[in-house]
C-alpha cells in the first residue's frame, strides 16, 4: 500500500512540474505602453523552472527506482533526495510568490507600481504554474514523510530508562 502510494505520488509530480515549466516558459505579453515580459526578464522564475525541471527529472528516476528491488533498499538515499527537492521547491516557490506579491501590489517605499493591471495574462498564468509548483510540492511533502518512515522504521524505539537506573544516578 505504502509503496503504490510513494510510486503514485512520484508519477503524479511528473506532470505537475512538467506543467509548471510550460506554463512559465510559454508565458509573455506584449504592452504598447511598457513594453515586452516574458519569463526570461525574471530571475525568480528562471529558478522555478529550474528547480521544476530537477524536480521532475528526479520524480521519475525515483519512480523507476522503487520498482526494481535491489535500489529500494537505499532508504536513506529517498530520505534525503526527498528533503533536499522538497526544500529546493519551497525556496523556488518562495521567490515566485514574491514576483507576484510585487506584481499584483507593488511597494510604494520604493515606488515601485503594481504591474499585473498592464499584464494582466502574464500574472494569471504565472498565478496558475504557482499553484500547480504547490501542488508538486505538497506531493513532495508528503514523499518526504514516506521516507521518512520508511528511514526510521528500521531502528528500534529507545528504550525508557528504568527507575533502578534513575535511582544509581541519584
Amino acid at each position: 500500500m505504502l509503496k503504490l502510494l510513494d510510486f503514485s505520488l512520484r508519477l503524479s509530480v511528473i506532470p505537475l512540474s512538467v506543467a509548471t515549466i510550460w506554463l512559465t516558459v510559454t508565458n509573455k505579453q506584449d504592452n504598447s505602453m511598457y513594453g515586452d515580459l516574458k519569463y526570461s526578464n525574471l530571475t525568480g522564475l528562471k529558478y522555478m523552472v529550474f528547480i521544476s525541471g530537477i524536480c521532475a527529472s528526479y520524480a521519475f528516476i525515483a519512480a523507476v527506482c522503487t520498482c526494481i528491488r535491489c535500489i529500494v533498499t537505499k532508504t536513506w538515499l529517498f530520505f534525503v533526495s526527498d528533503q533536499i527537492v522538497a526544500y529546493l521547491m519551497v525556496t523556488s516557490g518562495a521567490a515566485v510568490v514574491e514576483i507576484l506579491y510585487l506584481a499584483y501590489n507593488g511597494d510604494r517605499e520604493v515606488t515601485w507600481s503594481e504591474a499585473c493591471t498592464s499584464y494582466g495574462k502574464f500574472c494569471y498564468r504565472l498565478k496558475v504554474a504557482v499553484i500547480l509548483h504547490a501542488l508538486a510540492f505538497s506531493c513532495f511533502v508528503i514523499l518526504a514523510v514516506i521516507s521518512a518512515y520508511r528511514a526510521f522504521s528500521i531502528f528500534e524505539p529507545p528504550l525508557a530508562p528504568s527507575k533502578e537506573v534513575g535511582e544509581d544516578r541519584a
